[in-house]
């Protein structure tokens, strides 16, 4: 254990007055703010109900529910929101504070704040509804509990003044669903006592600290609790690489080490674990350009703006780490705000209420000339340091056991002026496979669909297959990583695979397959349009050609698959279609040159 925590009693409540501070809340810019919570008005509130629960099941379709459930979180926050901005008090007309009381009160009613897939009970007793008597404590319970926590924080005196009892109702469904549950089980499959910590432990947790500094009157329970949560944390911190890395990806950082972080403001005296600076950095270090980053595992290729950017700059600013505060101030400058409400309501307060952030310009640059963390094992490298002009490569190594894994052993991501090109599909839309034993049917995962080859078979996933004896070679005039991917592989005795970047004049990317094995499949799948020529293909973007690759055309074969696109996720990072260009390498040398078309 690390020791992240003693005393109890030394947790602090977030510095956020309630809604009768009127000097902090006036001084607020809350017009976006207050413009969603009048749309949002203006629509009905969407109903939780046990048929879209089931479906999970029925028929593996988990969205449903899900998507309402998030849908209804989200309209209380900006309700809530809304009625500190106004500061709307009965007895006069309180549409907002009426709208989140109404919220609120579906929320407590509602049979479970469970997503059906996590809950464990009821699979085991081999039903397709929650029971309100045998709550299960996952991520949604959490994310309910921490909405209830600071709304009966920021608004509970007017909440006293419209609805009295409310408070009391939203006490005592999170001690039943949450609190107590948290306290009684403690061998909770998240918590990691088995090492297997992962963004589940700083999310729940986050949620559980929270409400016991936010709900619970009792010091001693609060206490206690408080210092369950530190002892969980612990488990998290213990398997955090000192890379910083999260082989989790970039999205899912924003779930777990950045909760961690939130956590850490509210322990005292935890702010110097060593992991915390390089913790910080990763975010950054994965940036390709735009609100593109490399995206390994179960994480979109466009990071959605909705992310709480100030406490990356808090952070940054803690650590006095110039790169990091620029980042997270030109993420959220691109992203149109500051503050996004769809992050979470603790979130969006303490945002709202941060004037350093507020006051936070752009400036300064993160973009280093290589990145390299050894123990995720991603190396990502550009043409020219300081900018995302020219080529920026990605390659990983690792192994196929990791958190949301793909088969993707050995797979390279190239991006032109920021802008991916050679890419990952990224993470399609849950269903109830997507964590179970059929995982893998799922083709964004499968290997085919990667940038890896396919000498005569295909990856298989588990931690015992990975990269073998995976060296790093970075100078001034390019970056390479070369690894042994035949661990990746059942049968393959050997198989060594470089990708280099070249900062020549012109730079290009160099990716060389071994030999011992022919014919052999390199798979090479592409964003936007593809022309295929004589030993060569375009890529096009926007009607531009911005990418060549180049190949011996004597002992190769290449194939062009479009894949037409119809899930959500997926065609909000590339539209309509991916493309798929295979080469079939019969004999000789299996080399790819890929250039920027200038």
């Amino acid at each position: 254990m690390v020791g992240l925590f003693d005393d109890g009693s030394a947790a602090r409540r977030p510095p956020v007055p309630d809604v009768r501070d009127r000097t902090a809340w006036d001084a607020v810019d809350g017009e976006a703010i207050l413009a969603e919570a009048e749309a949002v008005l203006a629509r009905p509130a969407p109903v939780l109900t046990a048929t879209a629960w089931a479906r999970t099941f029925r028929d593996g379709v988990r969205t449903d529910y899900e998507d309402a459930a998030r849908e209804l979180r989200e309209r209380v926050t900006l309700l809530v929101l809304a009625a500190v901005l106004t500061g709307e008090v009965p007895p006069g007309p309180v549409p907002f504070l009426d709208g989140a009381i109404d919220g609120l009160v579906a929320l407590a009613e509602a049979t479970t704040w469970c997503w059906a897939p996590h809950d464990r009970h009821a699979s085991a007793r081999g039903e397709v509804l929650a029971d309100p008597d045998d709550p299960f404590l996952d991520l949604g319970a959490a994310e309910v509990a921490s909405l209830f926590a600071w709304a009966d924080h920021v608004l509970g005196p007017h909440l006293d003044l419209r609805a009295p009892g409310l408070r009391r109702r939203l006490r005592r469904e999170v001690d039943v669903r949450v609190l107590t549950p948290f306290e009684r089980v403690r061998d909770w499959h998240w918590l990691g006592l088995d090492g297997d910590a992962h963004n589940w432990n700083p999310w729940i947790h986050s949620g559980v600290l929270t409400a016991a500094l936010l709900l619970v009157a009792d010091e001693e329970r609060r206490s206690r609790l408080v210092r369950l949560v530190a002892e969980g944390l612990e488990h998290y911190v213990a398997v955090l690489p000192d890379d910083g890395g999260i082989d989790e990806g970039v999205a899912y950082w924003w779930h777990g080490a950045c909760r961690l972080l939130e956590c850490l403001d509210l322990l005292a005296d935890a702010g110097d674990l060593p992991v915390l600076p390089e913790l910080v950095r990763f975010p950054h270090r994965m940036h390709l350009g735009g609100d593109a980053y490399v995206n390994a595992g179960d994480a979109p290729a466009r990071l959605p703006p909705a992310q709480p950017w100030h406490v990356l700059y808090r952070w940054g600013e803690r650590l006095s780490d110039d790169e990091v505060r620029a980042h997270a101030v030109s993420r959220a400058r691109e992203g149109g705000r500051l503050v996004w409400p769809q992050a979470g309501l603790g979130r969006a307060l303490s945002g709202l209420l941060d004037e350093d952030w507020r006051k936070a310009e752009p400036g300064g640059t993160w973009l280093a000339r290589e990145e390299w963390l050894p123990r995720v094992q991603v190396l990502v490298a550009r043409e020219t340091a300081g900018t995302p002009r020219g080529l920026t490569v990605a390659v990983k190594a690792g192994h196929n056991g990791e958190r949301h894994n793909h088969l993707d052993v050995g797979s390279y991501w190239v991006a032109v002026d920021g802008v991916p090109v050679v890419v990952d599909v990224g993470q399609p839309t849950y269903t109830a496979d997507s964590f179970g034993p059929d995982r893998y049917r799922a083709w964004p995962l499968r290997g085919e669909w990667h940038n890896v080859p396919e000498p005569g078979v295909t990856q298989e996933p588990g931690e015992t297959f990975g990269a073998r004896d995976v060296r790093v070679d970075l100078t001034a005039a390019g970056a390479t990583l070369s690894a042994d991917l035949a661990g990746a592989y059942p049968g393959v005795p050997r198989w060594i695979r470089s990708v280099r970047l070249v900062r020549d004049a012109p730079a290009y990317v160099l990716v060389e397959d071994d030999d011992s094995i022919r014919p052999v499949r390199l798979r090479h799948v592409l964003a936007g349009d593809v022309e295929l020529g004589d030993g060569e293909a375009f890529v096009s973007l926007a009607g531009t050609r911005v990418l060549r690759l180049s190949w011996d055309s004597r002992h190769t074969t290449p194939e062009l698959e479009v894949r037409p696109l119809d899930d959500p996720l997926l065609r909000a990072s590339w539209g309509d279609h991916l493309s798929r260009l295979t080469l079939l390498v019969r004999e000789g040398p299996a080399r790819v040159r890929l250039e920027q078309v200038r």
